[in-house]
């Protein structure tokens, strides 16, 4: 299982270039506590030099980093080397899974990846790439100055590179590569003074490392001192698909839409550099990083103020944003089930929704994901059903294991503590329960999780909180009791993300596998220990997995 690392941070950083670092210096100056993981391969790594970088004009790509590094520290920043590869959106934000299973925990997300140069398959061309090859006339024209230079017209984009070039050099040649060109691009070129040299290229001609032309099919051989080619530069956005972000097509690639400050569609997450923005030099990363960084923090200061202006108004307790941005994690669940209001935490009744939706089922395996103190799952081995309980907390647990050996039931119920956002098995159960769960991961996800582990013809019964915008009693799960007449976990209630309604539930169901037999959200009023009346809310799905 993965292990979380230190506390929530305010935002990171994925990728540690100019966009990434120059972001991380910004919201660090800004007193944020923010990490950048960095793979350690910058696009910009082969070439000798940063041009057009005001002040620090033909930096080393290396240097350039290594100074973005020491600022950032130097401000207390974090920057991690390491690989990304996985992203959540979770309660709190965000959870960034790295390669050595390290979990880094976020309320904002700033991606600045960069992108990958998709090079035409031509032999010599990724041997001399960023060297011999090139590809901006803005990061190496002036290097080229008056120098034989030759154009590959691999793409549609080949024409206008070319007339780019000639503002450099007058001796510029495009190669066709068996691709005529429009009449219209050759009246241009001619115009120029570009010569055309028609038939497909076969490679690259290369001589003790250094380039010196381009072979032709029909074995001609064009001298050169430099190749110009259009890549195809695709944002990496493998990564995020989970959470939702998406590369937008580009005549020259495909870039993750931003709007003018970095935010992209996803709430929470913003995108800078080469990732939003494929024609970026490095300044201009740098730029976008620095813009995306102080509006990631404006939106955590205005988030904050919400908190603190509800706290003020319900006589709640706002620490930052932790009132409503904590994570359900295993510490959070010890806290709850150790703390001061441990003793009255778990009825020892079963939910009533479930002795209504599944009291005529003939008994078989069950499983109750998130158990607490185990009432639903005693309920149901009393019943002749062979039940696991799986919670994260451990001390919810014991109390159940307690519990099931005084009502005799041992036997037929085993508890496991899990996190069921990450949990691995192979179980699959004739009965798959869940009663106001609060998983470390989007709510409706979670319930997809444990609908898959529902057997052939099993049943799924989802019993969660239905929150209203003010809801009419306005439920909170510490001014008002908690489940079943039990107190609260929390003084401000549980975040919406931990609720979901009728309709969200039953939409992820493929109607094809899965048949509804009951989508209702309804409310009742409880009693606590103390005698205190509230009303709550829930939704409740029970559906029958075909066969």
């Amino acid at each position: 299982m993965a292990e979380q690392t230190g506390a929530i941070r305010d935002t990171v950083i994925v990728g540690g270039g100019a966009a990434g670092l120059s972001a991380a210096l910004t919201l660090a100056r800004a007193r944020r506590s923010v990490t950048v993981v960095d793979a350690g391969e910058p696009r910009n790594a082969p070439a000798d030099g940063v041009h057009g970088l005001l002040g620090l004009e033909g930096v080393s790509p290396v240097e350039l980093l290594a100074r973005g590094r020491d600022e950032v520290l130097g401000y207390g920043g974090e920057i991690l080397a390491g690989e990304v590869v996985d992203v959540s959106c979770a309660s709190y934000g965000f959870s960034v899974v790295l390669r050595d299973g390290a979990v880094l925990r976020a309320r904002r997300l700033l991606i600045a990846t960069g992108l990958i140069d998709e090079l035409p398959d031509i032999p010599g061309v990724r041997e001399q790439w960023g060297r011999g090859v090139l590809h901006c006339p803005y990061c190496h024209g002036w290097e080229v100055r008056d120098r034989r230079i030759g154009v590959l017209g691999t793409n549609p984009m080949a024409v206008h590179k070319a007339m780019l070039f000639r503002q450099w050099s007058p001796d510029v040649v495009f190669f066709d590569h068996d691709r005529p060109l429009e009449a219209q691009d050759r009246a241009k070129l001619d115009a120029l003074g570009v010569g055309v040299v028609a038939g497909k290229i076969a490679r690259l001609e290369i001589d003790d490392d250094q380039l010196t032309g381009v072979r032709i099919a029909d074995e001609t051989v064009v001298a050169v001192d430099a190749v110009v080619v259009s890549t195809q530069m695709v944002a990496r956005t493998e990564l995020f698909a989970s959470i939702g972000i998406k590369a937008s097509p580009h005549p020259a690639g495909a870039f993750i839409e931003t709007d003018q400050f970095g935010a992209t569609s996803v709430p929470g997450v913003w995108a800078a550099g080469n990732s939003s923005d494929i024609g970026a030099q490095v300044g201009a990363a740098a730029a976008a990083g620095a813009l995306a960084a102080q509006h990631i923090n404006t939106d955590l200061i205005m988030k904050d103020l919400d908190h603190a202006v509800t706290a003020a108004a319900t006589g709640t307790s706002s620490e930052g944003s932790s009132a409503v941005e904590h994570t359900f994690d295993n510490e959070y669940w010890d806290q709850i089930w150790t703390g001061d209001r441990a003793a009255a935490m778990g009825s020892s009744q079963p939910n009533p929704h479930l002795v209504r939706e599944v009291g005529d089922l003939a008994p078989g395996t069950a499983l109750e994901a998130g158990c607490g103190a185990g009432a639903e799952a005693i309920w149901l081995a009393g019943r002749g059903w062979q039940v696991t309980g799986a919670d994260i907390a451990a001390a919810a647990l014991e109390r159940a294991a307690e519990r099931a050996a005084d009502a005799g039931v041992t036997e037929r119920v085993q508890w496991v503590q899990a996190d069921l956002s990450t949990w691995e098995h192979d179980n699959r159960y004739d009965l798959v329960t869940t009663h106001y769960a609060h998983p470390a991961m989007p709510q409706l996800d979670f319930y997809d999780r444990v609908a898959s582990w529902v057997a052939p013809a099993g049943t799924l019964l989802i019993v969660g909180h239905l929150h209203h915008d003010a809801a009419a009693d306005g439920h909170k799960h510490g001014s008002a009791p908690g489940h079943e007449g039990t107190p609260g976990h929390e003084s401000d209630g549980p975040p919406g993300s931990a609720s979901a309604t009728a309709a969200s539930i039953t939409a992820r169901f493929d109607p094809a596998q899965w048949e509804v037999a009951t989508a209702v959200e309804s409310h009742r009023t409880i009693s606590s220990p103390r005698g205190h009346e509230t009303t709550i809310h829930d939704v409740v799905v029970r559906a029958t997995r075909r066969s």
